[in-house]
């Protein structure tokens, strides 16, 4: 891997982790057209980018892990939803690496795609009861947590599912996304250990400048990519990311 592929792929991480659209998905195609096998030195350097993406969210919500009694409850809140994937993970992980290939990606593009459609159709001109972090319960939070499992599915996306089970159980567009902000940092967290674990041993052959570039490019990328999302969904619903999973899912599904 050169630096400008590093480049490519710290903005593409970046860029789509906490977006509706799958992370997972983008980065199996752009590895595919970018020419790079999935060599132990990549994965390796996929988990240096993940790792950059996290610290974005640090970055963004440092306000949010003052200690006081309003943040307790929150992350109390965070670590109820992280608990359905982080037991099925665990225990399904095996199955859930054998489903990864561009065929199941394409699929589940397009089935979120229609499922972002369908609720905001539904919810068109509806005001959402909970418009704020704070006034979320530990029911909504656990029953966001179930609706996170669906993420294990590759190509259906990790944000996608969490904001998918907060509009259901009634967050604002807003909250939901903040909420699915917050639980990145548990799930990703987890799995980025979970690699680390299965590939340190691979950073010594990876060349130090290609990890220092993809880390920061994926940061800058992460950090910008959340503001602008949370301005977005101000004025505007999820109907263009819908639109867009349909036709990525589409295009994936005609060339290959």
């Amino acid at each position: 891997m050169d630096i400008i592929q590093a480049a490519i792929l710290g903005v593409i991480e970046g860029a789509t982790e906490f977006l509706p659209i799958s992370s997972t998905g983008h980065m199996i195609v752009a590895s595919q057209w970018l020419g790079l096998p999935q060599s132990e030195d990549n994965k390796a350097f996929e988990v240096i980018i993940q790792l950059a993406a996290i610290l974005a969210v640090v970055a963004n919500y440092r306000d949010r892990f003052i200690w006081c009694e309003a943040n307790i409850k929150l992350w109390s809140k965070v670590v109820l939803a992280f608990v359905p994937i982080g037991v099925v993970g665990l225990l399904l992980h095996k199955q859930i690496k054998a489903m990864f290939t561009v065929e199941t990606v394409a699929v589940m593009f397009i089935v979120g795609g229609v499922v972002f459609l369908i609720i905001e159709y539904l919810q068109r001109d509806k005001v959402q009861p909970t418009q704020d972090l704070e006034a979320m319960s530990y029911r909504q939070a656990g029953w966001i947590g179930m609706a996170q499992i669906f993420a294990l599915i590759p190509g259906t996306s990790r944000a996608g599912s969490s904001i998918v089970g907060a509009l259901l159980v009634g967050l604002s567009r807003k909250a939901s996304a903040e909420f699915s902000f917050l639980l990145a940092l548990p799930v990703m967290l987890a799995a980025s250990g979970f690699d680390l674990l299965k590939h340190y041993e691979d950073f010594g052959g990876t060349n130090g400048l290609t990890l220092a570039v993809g880390f920061v490019v994926a940061f800058v990328a992460a950090w910008l990519v959340m503001r602008l999302f949370i301005r977005f969904l101000e004025r505007f619903t999820f109907v263009a990311f819908g639109v867009y999973r349909i036709l990525f899912g589409a295009v994936l599904l005609w060339v290959i």
